[in-house]
């Protein structure tokens, strides 16, 4: 069986970008750069969602392509989907912007 595919663009990263779907157990190839590592899927993940590469805490912050793109609103286990049932964005949400005085 073929690995299925997945990038990274930084090395800050903690989640990939699934680049097909996935069935659960399947073993997802991680490019990043030149190099490549692997991690099984825990679950079904469609193409273009985020595959965890590692595990990530409750409160964590969560780094796609370099960018802080939220937190885990629960841990998160290395293979599993990352998408809003289980990310808080912070993009967008003024209750967190300086100087706000509601």
């Amino acid at each position: 069986m073929t690995a299925k595919g997945a990038l990274m663009l930084s090395e800050k990263d903690n989640v990939a970008t699934l680049l097909e779907d996935v069935a659960s157990g399947a073993e997802v190839l991680i490019r990043l750069g030149k190099g490549t590592s692997t991690v099984n899927a825990r679950e079904s993940i469609p193409f273009g969602f985020k595959i965890a590469v590692k595990a990530i805490a409750r409160g964590a912050t969560i780094t796609k392509y370099g960018e802080t793109i939220g937190s885990a609103s629960c841990d998160i286990k290395q293979g599993e989907m990352v998408h809003i049932h289980n990310l808080e964005g912070g993009r967008g949400r003024g209750d967190l912007m300086k100087g706000d005085v509601r």
